[in-house]
């Protein structure tokens, strides 16, 4: 009996060491090697760093680098095909899409999550419980530079203190996003803020000083909770924070946009470049929730898969 015991357990070692050279020759086959280069929006920057913290454990011989020059930064590194991907936090304008064409890059654009913008004050302003649009569009228009200068100028109750302004810089698709939907154009705001591509910087500006007042993305917000205030809007029917459920519905309005990455087509020809964002439409779901953003229905990601295969297909 013991003989047999002893041979069973051999046999059952032999097939568990099978299993593991057959597993490790399948992991190497899948090994891939190369440098993915990726850039744009600070906004989008929390997702695309956490598809490639797990990507990374998935591929380690891979490296992905992020850099964070703006949504217009990126695309005129895009342009010039000195990335792979580029993070946006707003559709590629006409003169970004000709600057693609004469380079003669061609692209496709992916969403990958929601956003709402996020409207901050400091924790220690007691007066500001929401603002309308019109509020909004009052304080930040080009016809506000060296006029609306106080809170009492937007409501008499409110202090007569100066408002101190904090945004995203002009590069910024953040920037011309809450522009277009608060001022009605796109780029078109009072010049007299601080500005800044770093969102970490308006967070530590407007932590830092009771009567600031600014914006940007909500997953910035969540990470620093302690620090702000988030401020509802008034949508015409009702004041609104943005949520989960409040961007995903709709009626955060007009605050909440889609967020994007897009890929080249030279790109694609990489196997490393493939397997990334593949990886990245199968994992963007999960991860945006993870930082701070709202997900997509499962649908539309089964939708962006499609497109990016036959993007692929037909640039082989």
């Amino acid at each position: 009996m013991k003989k047999i015991v002893f041979i069973i357990s051999l046999a059952i070692v032999a097939i568990s060491c099978g299993e593991k050279k057959e597993k490790k020759a399948t992991t190497e086959t899948a090994v891939l090697e190369g440098t993915i280069k990726v850039d744009g929006s600070s906004t989008v920057f929390p997702i695309t760093e956490a598809v490639a913290e797990e990507f990374r454990t998935a591929q380690p011989n891979v490296k992905v680098t992020i850099g964070v020059s703006g949504t217009g930064g990126g695309f005129k590194k895009f342009s010039r095909g000195e990335t792979n991907l580029s993070n946006a936090s707003r559709p590629i304008k006409d003169k970004e899409k000709a600057a693609c064409a004469e380079n003669n890059i061609n692209y496709l654009e992916l969403e990958v999550a929601y956003d709402g913008l996020a409207v901050l004050i400091n924790p220690e302003n007691d007066w500001v419980d929401n603002f309308t649009v019109e509020e909004l569009k009052k304080i930040w228009e080009p016809a506000a530079q060296g006029v609306i200068m106080k809170w009492n100028q937007i409501r008499p109750e409110w202090p007569n203190e100066e408002i101190h302004l904090f945004g995203p810089g002009v590069a910024s698709g953040t920037y011309d996003y809450f522009t277009e939907a608060i001022v009605g154009k796109s780029g078109s705001s009072r010049g007299d803020f601080t500005a800044s591509e770093d969102d970490h910087v308006l967070v530590q500006g407007i932590a830092g000083d009771k009567y600031s007042l600014g914006f940007f993305g909500l997953a910035y917000y969540a990470e620093n909770k302690d620090k702000l205030t988030l401020i509802g809007v008034n949508n015409g029917e009702e004041v609104v924070k943005p949520t989960l459920e409040t961007v995903s519905n709709g009626t955060y309005r007009p605050l909440s946009r889609p967020l994007f990455i897009y890929v080249n087509s030279t790109s694609v020809k990489s196997a490393e470049v493939v397997e990334f964002v593949n990886f990245y439409i199968d994992n963007a779901a999960e991860l945006a929730e993870d930082v701070g953003y709202i997900p997509l229905p499962s649908e539309l990601y089964t939708k962006q898969k499609e497109n990016f295969k036959a993007f692929v297909e037909s640039n082989k």
